[in-house]
């Protein structure tokens, strides 16, 4: 996708974002399954690539499920904290909420200049 639509990079964020929702109720899911590993999701560093990109280059900005192994690991091999997940679930709540409300801006945009293009 070129990253000149502003639409598509919305719809791209808020897919991202669902994806994230999803991916922090399997972490707090099995927060105590032994051996788990957390999993979150990559979209912010292919965003900002795809942003830095020419006009003219696509550049695919589907956001990746992935497992940090950045936060220590309890005994049993599990490494979710569910004060953390709750962190995460707010911040991605808020971000899922700005993404919708400026499509919904951006589909205000769309029909106004539909309903003035009739008169």
């Amino acid at each position: 996708m070129a990253v000149n639509n502003v639409t598509d990079l919305l719809q791209s964020g808020l897919k991202a974002e669902t994806l994230r929702q999803k991916a922090i109720a399997g972490n707090v899911a099995n927060m105590e399954t032994p051996g788990y590993r957390r999993a979150d999701v990559r979209f912010e560093e292919l965003l900002a690539k795809a942003l830095q990109s020419s006009d003219d280059e696509d550049v695919d900005i589907a956001p990746e499920i992935f497992q940090p192994r950045q936060t220590p690991v309890k005994a049993n091999g599990n490494d979710v904290n569910l004060e953390t997940e709750v962190g995460k679930m707010v911040e991605n709540t808020l971000k899922q909420t700005a993404y919708v409300r400026l499509l919904n801006k951006k589909f205000q945009q769309y029909q106004l200049a539909i309903d003035t293009s009739k008169t």
